[in-house]
């Protein structure tokens, strides 16, 4: 019991000390941190997406208006952002540059087992805030399916798995920091 009344006597103040220390950092931080790891300064609350234009040689017809509204749901459902027509304090804009399949894993009989499609949109960031985190990238997800199936009977489950990356990607790439 001695053993334990001699840890106790310099304990409470050097708890208290690093409570006050830990307290003052967290109100003095200027980052706030979401569920999903996003770290938004305090100063940004508005976020705005432009329409992304499909520039791509094939065009899925459906495929800007729902990499559009996918990008929108992220930010809104993934951040404490609130979603602005116009311009936000935050603006993303960009276009589709590649839609494309292409034969993968090529079997002894020169037929594919398998085929990709890769989409492949160009996003510009735009921070209103603090300009110099502005950012222009390309970023690139795909899927794959079975050769004999026809596209047709695919293309909107592989769209979706892919439109959901891509979102991701441009999400941690944003507020991320990845």
């Amino acid at each position: 019991m001695d053993r334990f009344m001699k840890f106790e006597k310099g304990f409470p103040l050097r708890v208290v000390g690093l409570g006050v220390v830990m307290g003052l950092l967290m109100v003095s931080c200027s980052i706030r941190m979401t569920f999903t790891g996003a770290s938004i300064p305090d100063d940004v609350k508005t976020v705005s997406v432009q329409y992304i234009n499909n520039r791509a040689a094939l065009v899925n017809p459906t495929l800007s208006q729902t990499m559009t509204e996918k990008l929108k749901d992220r930010l809104t459902n993934e951040s404490r952002l609130i979603l602005r027509n116009g311009t936000g304090d935050v603006d993303f804009s960009g276009e589709i540059t590649d839609y494309s399949t292409r034969p993968m894993s090529i079997q002894n009989d020169a037929t594919s087992a398998q085929t990709r499609l890769t989409v492949q949109v160009k996003i510009r960031y735009r921070n209103f805030k603090n300009p110099k985190d502005n950012w222009e990238q390309s970023f690139s997800a795909f899927a794959d399916y079975p050769s004999e199936q026809n596209i047709n009977a695919v293309e909107g489950e592989l769209v979706t798995q892919i439109v959901d990356q891509l979102t991701e990607d441009i999400f941690n790439k944003a507020f991320a920091n990845w």
